[in-house]
């Protein structure tokens, strides 16, 4: 049986009220915290950071190197491209938006693919012919890249599989569109439907830019 040490003066609601404590292991000058799943595992709840994705090195489409670091401290919008594709019209608000932003630090940085209805068939120069021909496109194009088939690009690897759960996931069509801040992390990805001069996109454009 428990005993506790009480005077005959002792109120019994005190006494009780100490038998409680040594029962629980405690004594009146030490209170426990209740452990609970966030206390016991504190790193459970921290997410893998994001890949650094201008640590790539890219061929322009002329073939020559670009280390696309270059690009730190710039909002960047990074667009798989197409010549045959129903939404290849986009070219045209592309070079609008590079335009009307590019003083202010926006780059928009075009790779053409192939994955998607075999819509880029053509070389880099033909491509290039293509862009400035029809388009009068002057924003950085890169060499033609695999996007979604094996072996994936480098840098498509990291914006399909190492972004934000809600951005994460593979390129489904040509002009997919993924906003990187100028704190190098992905802040929006945009579907082929939604047009580059969109309220919609242009609105995350001036608030990643400080507008």
């Amino acid at each position: 049986m428990l005993r506790t040490h009480s005077s005959p003066n002792t109120p019994k609601s005190l006494s009780l009220v100490c038998a409680l404590f040594v029962l629980g292991g405690c004594s009146l000058g030490e209170v426990r915290t209740p452990i609970t799943e966030a206390t016991a595992s504190p790193a459970a709840e921290k997410t893998a950071a994001e890949p650094d994705y201008l640590r790539h090195s890219v061929k322009d489409i002329s073939g020559s190197d670009v280390a696309l670091n270059k690009y730190k401290g710039d909002v960047i919008l990074v667009v798989n491209t197409a010549s045959n594709c129903g939404f290849t019209g986009q070219y045209e608000d592309l070079q609008q938006l590079h335009e009307k932003y590019e003083a202010k630090g926006l780059r928009v940085l075009g790779f053409p693919s192939n994955d998607f209805g075999g819509q880029e068939p053509g070389t880099e120069k033909e491509i290039a012919q293509f862009c400035s021909s029809k388009y009068a496109v002057t924003f950085p194009m890169f060499e033609k890249v695999k996007a979604k088939s094996s072996p994936k690009h480098p840098l498509y690897k990291d914006l399909t599989e190492g972004t934000p759960e809600g951005i994460r996931g593979e390129v489904p069509w040509n002009f997919t569109k993924f906003l990187i801040g100028r704190d190098g992390k992905v802040v929006a990805r945009f579907g082929s439907a939604v047009n580059p001069l969109s309220a919609e996109l242009v609105s995350k454009v001036e608030a990643a830019l400080g507008k």
